[in-house]
């Protein structure tokens, strides 16, 4: 478990910039140490969410799964001389729907956007 906790706050306290810690005042430190533990305290909750529904995997092994979906915008230029931009987020792969499926998360972050200028 101590190696688990210390796998964690490494991944969030280089996630979160948090690492190195040269810290010279309190207020900055506590700051640092609040943060830290309100991440772990999230990922934390996840895991047990996760861990209901079947899913045992590594924060960092989940932290992989959870890297492959991407935000995409495709731009098409109009007949009529405008941009048409669409945005939305790639198809999720078959782990990542899993892990949605237990949180109750919409597999499509962010729907699809369009914008023309």
């Amino acid at each position: 478990m101590l190696t688990d906790l210390e796998s964690v706050f490494r991944s969030l306290k280089s996630e979160l910039g948090l690492r190195p810690v040269y810290h010279h005042k309190e207020n900055r430190s506590d700051g640092h140490l609040f943060i830290t533990v309100l991440a772990y305290q999230c990922v934390q909750f996840l895991r047990v969410k996760l861990k209901a529904a079947g899913i045992t995997d590594s924060w960092a092994t989940l932290r992989e799964t959870l890297s492959v979906q991407r935000r995409v915008t495709a731009t098409f230029r109009q007949r009529d001389g405008r941009t048409l931009n669409v945005r939305k987020a790639t198809v999720a792969e078959p782990e990542l729907m899993a892990i949605y499926r237990a949180l109750g998360i919409n597999p499509t972050p962010g729907g699809t956007k369009k914008l023309i200028t």
